[in-house]
């Protein structure tokens, strides 16, 4: 698993949000109305955004939409570039019942 490093974007299927170090309640809300629209977020992150996409993920499914959803999968990976030394990622998967 490679995430790719971007801005916060979402892909051509509307399932993928990239977390960048936007206000985290700001993105939760735009999270929060894809996820109403689609049902599934993944949520991906690297390096020092990871704790941003922990946040956002525990916002919406603590506080947002207690009881409506939840966290399907979390996958963590590393990958290691000469340019930046070893970089993690992290990819987390949200379901709206």
């Amino acid at each position: 698993m490679t995430i790719q490093d971007s801005d916060q974007s979402i892909d051509n299927s509307n399932s993928e949000f990239t977390v960048t170090d936007a206000p985290i309640m700001q993105t939760a809300i735009d999270v929060l109305t894809k996820l109403s629209i689609n049902n599934k977020m993944i949520l991906k992150a690297y390096g020092e955004t990871i704790p941003n996409a922990v946040a956002i993920a525990n916002i919406i499914t603590e506080n947002m939409l207690k009881g409506n959803s939840r966290i399907d999968q979390i996958l963590l990976d590393s990958e290691i570039s000469e340019d930046d030394g070893m970089t993690s990622n992290i990819k987390i998967t949200l379901l709206k019942n």
